[in-house]
């Protein structure tokens, strides 16, 4: 699927391609809801119900990814909520060896999130992968979600690449179709998201299940591969 040999720069998303999105999926749809109707007084169907509408408005837009915007629109502490649940954070499989496998190839590694700040730094103490990247860029930074207009152009200003050589592993197909149109050419989305739903294909990208699918060759002591002995 994929030669490694033409690829100098790898960029992964955080949520939904490294780490379960089911944390996520639970935090914004279950406990958000059910915190926020209980401070006004609804229930967390009504509330919930009342949210989806909030959410589908921002989709897309940098505030949908916003921790403060929603801490101050719901006047919840959403940081510190997610600090309260951070042991639901888990790994999608295979993601440590590839990363390691990845360093031993010496490629430039980038976790490039529309997570906020807050989230991000909170993911990584958690889950000990900040060591892995050469850089962690939230969209907050740049002031774009991945997916809008311009966004990767603006990365490649503090995180120089060559489009033509740089492969992008993400769940939201959106971004995946943005990137292509700003020039990245290796684009691959994740069929498995969120482990407690059902999988999820695309018709314009190839999907993977497992890391696993897309392993580079382990590296001997003399720097020389010995897979396919």
């Amino acid at each position: 699927m994929l030669n490694w040999a033409d690829i100098d720069t790898v960029m992964f998303d955080m949520d939904g391609t490294l780490l379960d999105l089911h944390f996520d999926n639970y935090f914004w749809e279950t406990l958000v809801p059910a915190t926020y109707g209980e401070r006004i007084g609804m229930d967390a169907e009504a509330a919930w119900s009342q949210l989806q509408q909030q959410y589908r408005a921002l989709h897309g837009t940098l505030n949908w990814y916003c921790i403060d915007f929603w801490s101050d629109k719901l006047q919840l502490d959403i940081q510190a909520m997610k600090d309260a649940t951070r042991d639901k954070i888990a790994l999608r499989p295979n993601v440590l060896p590839l990363l390691t496998r990845l360093q031993a190839h010496n490629k430039n590694v980038l976790l490039v999130t529309n997570a906020h700040p807050g989230s991000l730094k909170l993911k990584m103490q958690h889950t000990g992968l900040q060591a892995h990247f050469q850089q962690t860029i939230s969209s907050h930074d740049l002031g774009l979600a991945k997916e809008n207009p311009g966004f990767w152009r603006a990365l490649h200003q503090v995180a120089p690449y060559d489009p033509a050589r740089t492969v992008l592993f993400d769940d939201n197909f959106n971004v995946l179709q943005r990137a292509r149109s700003e020039g990245i050419r290796h684009l691959f989305g994740i069929t498995l998201p969120d482990s407690q739903r059902p999988p999820v294909q695309h018709d314009d990208f190839v999907c993977l299940h497992d890391f696993e699918q897309i392993m580079p060759p382990l590296l001997q002591a003399t720097g020389t591969s010995n897979d396919g002995r």
